[in-house]
Order: C-alpha cells, then sequence, then structure tokens
C-alpha cells in the first residue's frame, strides 16, 4: 500500500553531513552582508507546493548570493539535469528565497540540488546540497502517503543534544511520505528557550539556546530567528530534504490566542498591538517555508489555500487565526465572523464543490469540538462547552456541515493538531444538538516537540465521541517522558480506502481506523 522507498544515500548523507555541526553551532544564525569565501546554505533546503509539474524549493545562504536549482531523474545526476536559475538571496528576505521548477514530468521521483554562487563571481559556488520530491500523479493508481503534526519547540523544550534533537523527524523521514501537513504551531515565537530546565526526576532537559529564542519575538528578526532555530536540528534538515512541507499556522507563530485587533496585556511585550506582530510573524513564515502566496509581489498573500495531489487527494488548509472574531464566552446566537471569516467560508465551501478528488482533507489549526479555554471566561477554539444548539463561532461550523450534507460532498475528513495530545473523534448526528449534517472523522495529532497535556472534554453540539486518545497525565510534560504523536495517512491507489493511522515517536501505531470512499458515517 506504501508508496516505493528510494534510496537516499547522496541526499542524506549530504544533508546530514552538512547539518551534523549545526547542533553545536547557534552562531550561523546571522549572516553578514558580506563575507570572504564561497556562500553557503547551513540551513538546508525545502520543498513544497508539489504539483504534477511544478514545485517550489526553498534555501537560506550565509551571504548575498545567486540561488540555482539543477534537477534530475537520475540521484547521481547523470542524464537530463536541468539548470533553473533563482532569485538573488540578501538581506531584505533574510538571505532565504525558493524557485519554482516547472516542466517536471507528473508522478516521478525527481532529485535536486540547490547551488548557490558569488553574485560577482559565478565561478565561486557553495557545495551543492541535495533534496528531492515526487511529483503528483495524474492517474489514481499510485497510492498516497502523508503525515501531520504540529507543535514544535513549545512550552520550553527545544533542541535538547542529549537525546539527539528532534529525532521523531527522522522516524517520521523513514516512513517515505508524499508530504508532510505542518498543522500550526510551527514555531513558539512567544516561548523563549532556557539552556536548563530541571525535570521531575531530578535530571535536567538540556537545551541549544540562541539569541532570538531568549525573549519573545517583537522585531521581524527575532521573528526570523525563531524559524532559523529549528532548522538547527540535523534531524529536522535531513527530514526537510526528503518530504516536502505543506504548512499552516495557529497562534503561537505570534503569541499564544492571539485574534485580529487584540491589545497585548504582558509586560514582556513592547509592542502592544497582535496585528503588528502578526504581520512581521507572516512575513517571515512566507520567508522560511516554501511558499509563494505570502512571499512579496503577490496580491492575495494569505494562508488558506487547497493543495491538490492527484485523483484521490485535495487537502483544504484552513487559517483559522487571521480572520477570526475576538475570543469570547461565545454565546452569540448570530455571529457573521466566526473564526473563518466570511470569506473564506465562501471560498471553502466553492472550493468543496468544485474539487474532484476522492478524498477532500479539511486541514484545520483547531479541533471542533474540543473546548479549548482562554482565560476563566472566554474561549479560544470553535467549541465553547455548551452541549446545545450553535451559539458563537458553532454557528459558521455548522453553516458550512450543512453545506456538505446538502451539496452531497463526499470523502471529508477533518485533521487538526493544537491540543497536545492525540485522539480519533467521530462526529455524528443522532448524538448532537444540531443534526442537519453528515457524519465524520476528526483525527488529532501532536505534539511533534513541544509539551504534552491531558486531553480536553468534548462539546456535544456536533454529537462527537472518542473512538481513541492518548494524552498526558499533567500540563506541560517533557518529550522525553511524553515522547511526540503524528498521524499518518495512507490511501490506496486501487480501491481509494483511506488508512489513518496515529502513531507516537518510538512506540508505532496507536490506532488506526480505515475509511472507504463515497461513504459517511463509518
Amino acid at each position: 500500500m506504501a508508496s516505493t522507498p528510494h534510496t537516499r544515500r547522496s541526499l542524506i548523507g549530504g544533508s546530514l553531513a552538512l547539518s551534523s555541526a549545526l547542533l553545536a553551532a547557534p552562531a550561523l544564525a546571522a549572516p553578514a552582508f558580506a563575507r570572504s569565501g564561497r556562500p553557503n546554505a547551513h540551513w538546508g533546503v525545502q520543498s513544497g507546493e508539489i504539483t504534477a509539474h511544478s514545485a517550489t524549493v526553498w534555501t537560506r545562504s550565509d551571504r548575498l548570493a545567486r540561488m540555482y536549482v539543477e534537477t534530475s531523474p537520475s540521484e547521481a545526476f547523470r542524464y537530463a539535469v536541468r539548470r533553473h536559475r533563482g532569485p538573488l538571496l540578501g538581506p531584505s528576505s533574510d538571505f532565504t528565497g525558493t524557485t519554482v521548477l516547472r516542466d517536471l514530468p507528473p508522478g516521478q521521483q525527481i532529485h535536486y540540488r540547490v547551488v548557490l554562487a558569488d553574485p560577482d563571481d559565478p565561478r565561486r559556488t557553495a557545495e551543492p546540497v541535495h533534496g528531492t520530491f515526487r511529483t503528483t500523479p495524474v492517474t489514481r493508481r499510485r497510492d498516497v502517503r502523508f503525515l501531520w503534526s504540529g507543535d514544535l519547540a513549545g512550552q520550553g523544550w527545544g533542541i535538547n543534544p542529549d537525546v539527539g534533537g528532534y529525532r521523531v523527524f527522522d522516524e517520521m523521514r523513514r516512513l517515505n511520505p508524499d508530504f508532510f501537513l505542518f498543522s500550526g504551531d510551527t514555531i513558539y515565537a512567544d516561548g523563549p528557550i532556557k539552556a536548563a530546565v530541571p525535570l521531575r526526576d531530578g535530571t535536567v532537559w538540556r537545551n541549544i539556546t540562541t539569541a532570538e529564542k531568549s525573549k519573545v519575538a517583537e522585531t521581524l528578526d527575532e521573528f526570523r530567528g525563531n524559524f532559523r532555530y529549528n532548522l538547527l536540528d540535523r534531524n529536522l534538515l535531513g527530514f526537510n530534504a526528503q518530504v516536502p512541507v505543506l504548512a499552516q499556522w495557529d497562534d503561537h507563530e505570534v503569541r499564544n490566542n492571539w485574534y485580529p485587533g487584540q491589545l497585548i496585556d504582558d509586560p514582556r511585550y513592547t509592542v502592544k498591538e497582535a496585528d503588528t506582530l502578526a504581520a512581521r510573524a507572516r512575513r517571515a513564515f512566507g520567508e522560511y517555508f516554501p511558499v509563494t502566496d505570502l512571499r512579496g509581489g503577490r496580491a492575495e498573500g494569505r494562508m488558506y489555500r487547497v493543495a491538490r495531489h492527484g485523483p484521490l487527494l485535495d487537502v483544504f488548509v484552513l487559517d483559522m487565526r487571521t480572520y477570526r472574531n475576538a475570543n469570547s464566552p461565545g454565546g452569540q446566537t448570530e455571529d457573521p465572523v466566526g473564526i473563518l471569516g466570511a470569506e473564506q467560508l465562501a471560498w471553502l465551501k466553492r472550493e468543496l464543490s468544485r474539487s474532484r478528488a476522492t478524498w477532500k482533507v479539511i486541514a484545520a489549526d483547531m479541533p471542533l469540538g474540543i473546548v479549548v479555554p482562554d482565560g476563566a471566561a472566554n474561549f479560544e477554539a470553535v467549541a465553547q462547552g455548551d452541549p446545545g444548539a450553535p451559539l458563537g463561532r458553532e454557528l459558521q461550523i455548522a453553516e458550512l456541515l450543512r453545506y456538505i450534507k446538502h451539496q452531497r460532498i463526499t470523502g471529508t475528513l477533518w485533521l487538526t493538531a493544537d491540543v497536545h495530545y492525540t485522539a480519533a473523534n467521530h462526529y455524528a448526528p443522532e448524538r448532537a444538538a444540531f443534526s442537519d449534517f453528515a457524519p465524520f472523522w476528526e483525527f488529532v495529532s501532536g505534539p511533534v516537540g513541544a509539551g504534552g497535556f491531558p486531553a480536553g472534554r468534548l462539546d456535544a453540539t456536533f454529537g462527537p465521541e472518542t473512538a481513541f486518545v492518548q494524552s498526558a497525565p499533567f500540563a506541560n510534560m517533557s518529550p522525553s517522558e511524553n515522547p511526540p504523536y503524528f498521524g499518518e495517512v495512507d490511501i490506496d491507489g486501487d480501491s481509494g480506502d483511506l488508512t489513518v493511522r496515529l502513531r507516537r515517536q518510538g512506540g508505532g501505531v496507536l490506532f488506526t481506523r480505515t475509511l472507504q470512499p463515497g461513504r459517511v458515517g463509518q
């Protein structure tokens, strides 16, 4: 059922050899505008926005450099090598850049290498950094596999060299997925990293630290430094070189539980407007992931989008931050803004109706039926704990679920992270206060490298029932005591069956559910 593994000798060997020094070299985080020697891509490569005929490749230089990407179907680059000229990497983008590769063959393994050249002397180049990806298929006979999780370097748990850093990424890499859905909280801009954190058993969790992670992020450079921090880990660099990323954001890319228009009452911040922080965070996010919509020159600049992966799969990436209303007790009987905003809701309805994919994954950065408080009286996600008819943000989700049912849109399921435990929740109208919807599943996974938390309670408005849950027994349990969670989705190219597996680092498969195409309420 899984895609056929491919060897990665030159890819992983080159990437990991390059990155092995990074765990002990945080000084690499601040390139100078001009240096002697050749440019280098110490922060590795990433790919994303994969289609049947195109892809986007990312890198970062340690100085001013011209980016080139060479591609070949041969891992050894023995034949059919093409060179793609990329941008000049300079200080305006923190020396990051992307190159869009076009006219690629569909459904094929593409090997690439990024070469950085001195703009004044193109003969002065760095050692190439290798990567690979598979273009999406145009027929449904090829299996699809992807992984998802969220929440990295949160609650003070960063890169610990004593345990080998973010080892979960190496475990995920070995599953050879087509892509990774990074379901938000890709950084913790509001979470400083200390060099040492005492553990309950008397031992110490030791973190690699950097200047930008010593305080909450407020400036653009501090947000950029948060993204650079994670790239100091060799496991993540190896993963990025092999597995394309489909990234979304949630709150911690900016600060905990933020919403538009929020004024910050926190003495750690000199910048008090959440909107100002969000604009800087959005820019840094666009600089440090292989996305083009968020870079300069694109009119939309939006986080929500649909990623199409051949006839079997469309992934609808939501943005449940940018357009939401303020966090509140959630008791409104009318709520036209909700958690998505009117424009994004209309887009989602339209794109779901247009989709001809067998499976339509709705990638939400927050859960639907799990109650997520914000202080003593307000709520952060959709549910607000009242088991009756929809109120507040639930009204918008009720409208969407009703639309999916009445338009007879099949093959929908929801994937999310955010709550720092893993669960499989089934929603059914016969258990619900609001019943005008078709049954569906919501699968929860994470954290991929943050503190573990106990399971949250469910709000009965949409009739959720937990088929599986595993969580930490107390709040902010360390990754050494509560290893990371991630989810796996496999779609069989022959039958179209979709299998979800909830996994844990070092612990194998915790829960499995197989869904059949064209059916609901399974």
